[in-house]
């Protein structure tokens, strides 16, 4: 299946924390990177930072309920899709939360994802 997005991250969100995987494409190969981060603010900048480093270009937030208002707006600068929960959920035999952030990276790595909200990159000069 083709790549459409070779540097992206699946976000799983959840009230106290996020389960984070970047698909990162480089010389043909998928190299993966997992963090896991806490809700509060500073985390939320370290993921920021960490996605920067990466040169993550799309991230993809799959959340229940608000918990991925704060993640959103700490992320502006990224392309941001806020996928339907219900459509990432029916793919049976994920059992954890880095299982279904990686589910999500892959999902947007292939443009795969119901969109309910995107956000466009905005350049924030820094």
């Amino acid at each position: 299946m083709e790549v459409l997005y070779p540097r992206c991250c699946g976000l799983d969100v959840h009230k106290s924390s996020i389960a984070a995987c970047a698909l990162l494409r480089e010389q043909g190969r998928i190299r993966t990177e997992r963090r896991r981060f806490t809700t509060m603010t500073q985390d939320l900048q370290d993921l920021a930072a960490w996605l920067r480093q990466l040169q993550v270009t799309h991230v993809a937030i799959e959340s229940t309920g608000v918990y991925w208002k704060p993640v959103w707006n700490i992320l502006e600068g990224f392309t941001i899709i806020l996928a339907n929960a219900q459509h990432v959920k029916n793919v049976p035999g994920r059992k954890t939360d880095a299982k279904d952030s990686e589910w999500i990276a892959e999902l947007v790595q292939h443009g795969l994802l119901k969109v309910t909200r995107a956000s466009l990159k905005v350049d924030r000069g820094g």
